[in-house]
């Protein structure tokens, strides 16, 4: 039970947490910006005076009879996949241009500098490439000149 408590109360599980409820509520306030501001002017752009998350077509529908009720046949509500993608674009942009590329460039400015590659020379015997300060070749053992 002491093991599952240190994973619970590591660093990276709480913040991993925190980051899914903030991802959540911010999932939801720019769902909420597009269903409000966003979708009312695409529709307009679009001719379809407002708001068009429920706009969509049928297909397989009949008109109403004498005899039968009208059936709308099977409904396909493109005007909310048009939302949806709305939203998810204007989440990704949001998440990389204020998350990731921040992120990139601080993880640039605090990277180590390139280790100096040590120089080496060829084997006489197995032209291997081995330190240029061997007096042994890893590869083949053969002596070398100093």
């Amino acid at each position: 039970m002491s093991g599952f408590r240190k994973f619970l109360l590591r660093g990276n599980v709480v913040d991993l947490a925190v980051g899914i409820v903030i991802g959540a509520a911010f999932g939801a306030v720019v769902t909420g910006f597009v269903g409000a501001f966003i979708t009312p002017l695409v529709g307009l752009v679009a001719g379809a005076s407002g708001d068009f998350s429920n706009k969509g077509f049928s297909i397989g529908g009949h008109a109403k009879t004498d005899t039968t009720p009208a059936d709308p046949g099977i409904l396909f509500p493109y005007g909310k996949f048009i939302t949806a993608v709305i939203s998810f674009v204007i989440i990704a942009a949001v998440v990389y241009f204020f998350v990731v590329v921040p992120v990139n460039r601080l993880m640039e400015r605090f990277k180590p500098a390139p280790d100096e590659p040590t120089p080496t020379k060829d084997c006489a015997e197995c032209l291997s490439s081995i330190p240029a300060a061997a007096r042994k070749c890893a590869y083949c053992a053969s002596p070398q000149a100093a």
